[in-house]
């Protein structure tokens, strides 16, 4: 997809982080925008400082969770704007500990929006896109799509899920709708808050957040270690201009970290030799000695 101005372009997830920067890229382009996030206040001040930069978008205030919702992010775009041509299927949410104690609400929170989130985007707007005459949908995975690194289980099997569901469709684009093109988006530390999704959890409670965090040292540590790591990580507009190279040239893969792929490479010589899987991420022992 060479021409920008003048599309329309949906993201989810887009009041901050990634999802803001994306914004941010299209509305640059000239692209007229569907801002969803399911956080309202943040969404609002997003919508409002893109439209003082001269953008022209709309906000949906959207759970990914819900298929429905999805479908009004999708409705939005057809009728505010009268077509969609890019989807970006980036929200996201976090968490874990170990794999056999997580509670059943912690997986099915995070698989209903980190997968079913990109499912249901897919679901609405891959046929919105062919109907509009093509574009481009990007979903964002992550490294741990690619990885399986201890204390998040959950997030590791929704990002696998992510990377598979995104080669699959877009192995069926290219014999079905070929003027329809896909990006799997897996980023590594990113400086966004992506550590504090608990924020938007339904029922949260940060004193419960708090004792769960000093009751297990090793995956106290593990978080402290992630923290730092995203605090130091890539600026999330440099994401989103690898994002607009990838679309503009039709690329499939966008991984952010070069220095990184040793990881992906190490895991699956292991699986062809045979050898136990062991993480390459210094400083996720779990353990507390």
């Amino acid at each position: 997809m060479e021409q920008f101005e003048g599309k329309v372009a949906a993201v989810t997830g887009a009041a901050s982080g990634i999802g803001r920067a994306l914004a941010d890229a299209f509305v640059a382009l000239g692209m007229k925008v569907v801002l969803a996030d399911v956080e309202t206040t943040a969404l609002e001040t997003a919508a409002t400082e893109l439209r003082a930069a001269g953008g022209d978008v709309f906000a949906v205030t959207a759970d990914v969770a819900e298929a429905a919702e999805v479908d009004r992010v999708g409705t939005a775009a057809m009728d505010v704007f009268g077509g969609l041509h890019v989807a970006c299927n980036n929200a996201g949410v976090s968490g874990g500990g170990l794999t056999w104690e997580i509670d059943l609400e912690t997986w099915r929170w995070i698989l209903d929006v980190d997968l079913w989130g990109v499912i249901h985007g897919v679901r609405t707007f891959t046929p919105l896109i062919i109907a509009s005459g093509g574009g481009h949908v990007v979903n964002t995975a992550s490294m741990a799509g690619l990885t399986s690194n201890p204390g998040m289980a959950p997030y590791n099997v929704a990002k696998h899920g992510v990377v598979t569901l995104s080669e699959t469709m877009s192995i069926e684009l290219q014999m079905t709708h070929p003027e329809v093109g896909v990006s799997v988006l897996c980023p590594g530390w990113v400086r966004t808050q992506i550590n504090r999704s608990e924020r938007n959890r339904p029922g949260f409670d940060p004193a419960v957040e708090e004792q769960v965090d000093e009751s297990e040292e090793g995956l106290a540590a593990l978080r402290k270690l992630v923290d730092t790591s995203i605090a130091e990580g890539l600026q999330p507009a440099h994401v989103a201009n690898l994002v607009v190279e990838a679309i503009r040239e039709n690329r499939f893969w966008v991984l952010t970290h070069p220095e990184w792929q040793g990881m992906v490479r190490d895991r699956v010589e292991r699986m062809l030799t045979g050898e136990s899987p062991w993480s390459a991420l210094p400083g996720t022992e779990l353990s507390g000695n």
